[in-house]
């Protein structure tokens, strides 16, 4: 196999401007603004900490507005994501969770508040842009089996890794109370456990 990436997703929007000053007031990074004298004109923009970007603009996309639905966010805190995007002034959901899988697509079926267990891929919250194109934050804290290249370990952002530490903290607290001794090497394991988490394979002990 070959490494095929992700990279931009089109969304359609009716006033480029209006959308363009949506997506910066988010904290979206402008990537690129070009337009020529036939009418045609793509803006690109990519959330922070993300590897995809999306685009839009003046003769990109035939697609009706309002037609790019709940096009995923992930988030390590979904409620602290969903406060930061409340008080910028955008209309954000409350967070939910599933009460049976497929839920989080119905707002009339969407259960008030986080998962109760704290599950991972659990909770979420929605938002849209003015031209009613739809947003799903959810919350990731680990991955599934094999969703990370373990190889390519990576956080987004200083906010990330230190969540990331947190937890490994909190288990190595359990791994040295089992064991009943201090652990010298806890960089070694802080490491293991920290690679482990985001590539989905069974924590260390």
């Amino acid at each position: 196999m070959f490494d095929v990436k992700l990279e931009v997703v089109v969304i359609p929007v009716s006033d480029v401007d209006r959308a363009k000053a949506f997506y910066e007031g988010l904290g979206w990074r402008l990537d690129a603004d070009f337009a020529n004298d036939q009418g045609f004109r793509i803006v690109q923009l990519t959330p922070h900490g993300s590897a995809c970007s999306i685009q839009f603009g003046s003769k990109v996309t035939s697609a009706p507005l309002g037609s790019a639905q709940n096009i995923y966010l992930v988030v390590p805190d979904v409620q602290a994501a969903r406060d930061a995007i409340a008080a910028l002034g955008v209309e954000v959901s409350d967070v939910f969770h599933e009460g049976s899988l497929g839920d989080r697509f119905d707002p009339d079926a969407r259960v008030a508040g986080a998962a109760p267990d704290g599950a991972t891929y659990g909770s979420f919250a929605s938002f849209s842009d003015p031209d009613g194109n739809t947003w799903l934050l959810q919350e990731i804290t680990s991955r599934l089996p094999g969703r990370i290249d373990p190889a390519a370990t990576s956080f987004a952002s200083a906010g990330d890794l230190a969540k990331a530490l947190q937890r490994a903290a909190a288990a190595h607290g359990e791994h040295e109370a089992r064991t009943g001794r201090e652990d010298p090497d806890w960089p070694d394991w802080y490491a293991e456990y920290m690679v482990r988490e985001q590539a989905g394979e069974q924590l260390p002990a």
